[in-house]
């Protein structure tokens, strides 16, 4: 079958105050248009937990300690690519939340957790859901 390597993407739950921080995607070519929170590819060379506070920094501006990071669940994705996504949550940062990169997002706010909008991503919003519930896996987009 050749030589095969996943695609890993990390995304962060930020929460305050019972909020979720959402980020409308915008001209990005993947999801554009709809809500989902801070994430982004691994890069070479990059443990999980880096990633995720690099990502957190620069979409946010807000810097994160790995240790203010807990792994909720992992999500085998197939959609226009495979990937292995790494779901975190934290609700610790230090700084003030900017929308750091508005050439890729055109509304970055805070959301209920009981009332997210209808053009979230699904698997964010899959993600979300299994949340609270013990770690876990899921697929998405194999059927």
């Amino acid at each position: 079958m050749g030589d095969f390597r996943f695609v890993s993407v990390v995304h962060v739950f930020m929460i305050q105050d019972g909020e979720l921080l959402l980020m409308r995607r915008w001209n990005t070519g993947h999801e554009d248009g709809k809500y989902g929170v801070p994430s982004g590819r691994i890069e070479g060379g990059e443990e999980i937990r880096s990633a995720a506070v690099r990502e957190v920094k620069e979409e946010c501006g807000v810097d994160v300690q790995e240790e203010d990071l807990s792994m909720v669940g992992v999500m085998h994705i197939k959609s226009e690519d495979e990937r292995i996504d790494f779901f975190f949550v934290t609700n610790r940062w230090s700084g003030e939340i900017t929308n750091a990169e508005s050439h890729k997002c055109d509304d970055m706010r805070w959301f209920r957790t009981d009332h997210f909008p209808d053009n979230m991503i699904p698997y964010v919003r899959m993600a979300w859901d299994q949340y609270g519930k013990g770690t876990w896996f899921l697929p998405y987009g194999w059927n």
